[in-house]
């Protein structure tokens, strides 16, 4: 058995920030970009520190449509450099961490003269543009085997489909393994951290004040660089950088929406992917297999504000229901849905912010320095958040925030679970399972409970190892993002959580959060 795993016991970490509140480096923000952040700059020997004021991932990290992918549909924009640097980035997230991430096969149906050799020539451009990255050639298919692939679609008017692979992955369980290995590189990373100020001293931003959600406390923490990774709501800290510098900073993202169903499988009874590039209404449509469930999503609409848990609109169910009856032999119903959830994605604008736009290097993330140095990124994708940190990193050391160190240790650097060259590629579309911990599965096994099944892919083992090195705290934590019931079944997420709760009680003796849980799986349930 490998080694124990690191303890997340909260009142340690807190000794930590109080017996050394002084880092080279300070993020805010705990999601994909965060994360990544932190782990780059503790890989390069940095002291680092990281503030989530929910939990990790619990925003647009835990909500992506789970696909590790170039991004087909930036084909048809000519985005070529951000298409190529996804395929290579993609995989590597497959090799750095097989028990989370694995090739799934995508199968796009034709139902139009022409359509079938269209889609094949654009899959024959992205294998071009992954080079030694391919995850395999694009093929087409007869009528026949795109139904031996997809059984549930629709065979009216089907003359065939082509047939690619691209990646999947679980997308806050990842973020827990990159959260947990930058802990190992020496990084100090807390959830439930609220920064609500910003240390200035000669005009530079040299750290924050924040609040800890649990007990009230509050903490003053100095930082050379303080990075704001804060996504949808990276606006809000930049605005109170410039406040305090009496300036004014133009608000630079504009939050859009994506709404996913999940549906048992009989939906969609395959280990393939449906791939829709271009719906009714021009948008794209996925149906997923993904844990034991499929996923059918997304959609695109512009919201005004952000929101850590938005509500789908009706107008967005109904599209999705009618547009999945488009493809599929049964029209899904409302009454089908086992879980409703919502994603925000940051769009970016960095337009105008003049010599104060540090670097841009695609139309996805965008990285800006202000004049007191603290240091904004958002935008991108889960795909290239490794490869994101990177550029953040290079922006600080450009701008004279943190001292320049060589680069590149996160390219092959297997991330936690991963570490048993043995261990063989998991397929995520079957049920979940202690396989999802990799190598750290014996630890799982080992802990009291580890035959006691709350439901299925949960075990009252993993809920205690979720506290014990995991970092949470709620119900939430566990049944959202370190197990992730509440996305797969919220009905059955609301049956298992008075259990959970009385887990957490009994390791951590807080509140774990009970009502405001089952409050939000009746929500997940709830369609307008």
């Amino acid at each position: 058995m490998n080694a124990l795993p690191l303890p997340t016991r909260r009142s340690e970490l807190i000794d930590r920030l109080r017996n050394n509140p002084s880092f080279d480096l300070l993020v805010i923000g705990g999601g994909a970009t965060g994360l990544s952040v932190a782990l780059d700059a503790a890989c390069r020997g940095h002291r680092v520190a990281l503030l989530e004021a929910h939990d990790f991932a619990e925003g647009t990290s835990s909500r992506a449509t789970k696909l590790l992918h170039g991004g087909v549909r930036y084909l048809a924009q000519g985005n070529l450099a951000l298409v190529r640097e996804a395929l290579h980035e993609r995989t590597r997230m497959l090799r750095n961490a097989p028990h989370l991430a694995s090739p799934m096969s995508f199968v796009m149906p034709s139902y139009r003269f022409g359509e079938q050799s269209f889609h094949h020539l654009g899959l024959w451009l992205y294998d071009a543009l992954a080079g030694s990255a391919s995850l395999g050639k694009a093929s087409g298919l007869s009528r026949m085997q795109t139904l031996e692939a997809l059984p549930t679609l629709r065979t009216d008017g089907l003359r065939g489909g082509v047939q690619f692979r691209d990646g999947q992955f679980d997308d806050a369980r990842l973020a827990l393994a990159i959260a947990r290995t930058a802990a190992e590189q020496g990084a100090l990373l807390l959830n439930r951290m609220t920064v609500d100020g910003l240390l200035v001293e000669a005009g530079r931003v040299c750290g924050v004040q924040c609040i800890d959600a649990i007990t009230g406390e509050r903490h003053t923490l100095n930082a050379g660089c303080v990075v704001n990774a804060t996504g949808v709501w990276v606006d809000q800290m930049r605005a109170l950088d410039a406040r305090m510098a009496q300036r004014e900073a133009r608000g630079i993202v504009s939050p859009s929406q994506g709404v996913h169903l999940v549906f048992d499988s009989a939906v969609l009874p395959s280990d393939q992917a449906l791939l829709v590039p271009r719906t009714s209404d021009g948008r794209v449509l996925f149906a997923v297999p993904w844990l034991g469930k499929v996923i059918v999503g997304t959609t695109d609409t512009a919201r005004k504000e952000a929101s850590l848990e938005p509500r789908p609109l009706r107008e967005e169910i109904d599209f999705l229901l009618a547009e999945a009856g488009r493809y599929f032999t049964r029209t899904p119903q409302r009454g089908d849905v086992r879980s409703a959830w919502v994603g925000l994605r940051p769009l970016v604008d960095a337009g105008g912010e003049g010599a104060h736009a540090s670097r841009s290097i695609s139309r996805e993330h965008t990285v800006i320095v202000s004049p007191s140095g603290l240091v904004s990124v958002t935008g991108g994708k889960w795909t290239t958040c490794r490869a994101m940190a990177e550029d953040v990193i290079a922006c600080c050391e450009q701008a004279n925030l943190i001292e320049p160190r060589a680069a590149g240790a996160t390219r092959n650097l297997l991330l936690v679970g991963a570490r048993d060259p043995a261990l063989p590629g998991i397929a995520l579309s079957q049920p979940p399972g202690v396989h999802l911990y990799g190598d750290e599965a014996p630890h799982v096994l080992a802990l009291e409970g580890a035959d006691h099944w709350l439901a299925p892919g949960l075990s009252a083992a993993m809920v205690r190892f979720a506290i014990r090195h995991e970092y949470a705290l709620t119900v939430a934590d566990v049944l959202a993002r370190r197990s992730r019931l509440l996305f797969l079944d919220a009905r059955c997420a609301y049956q298992v959580a008075p259990e959970v709760a009385s887990i957490i009680q009994a390791e951590l003796g807080c509140d774990p959060q009970l009502d405001a849980f089952q409050r939000l799986a009746v929500q997940y349930l709830d369609l307008p």
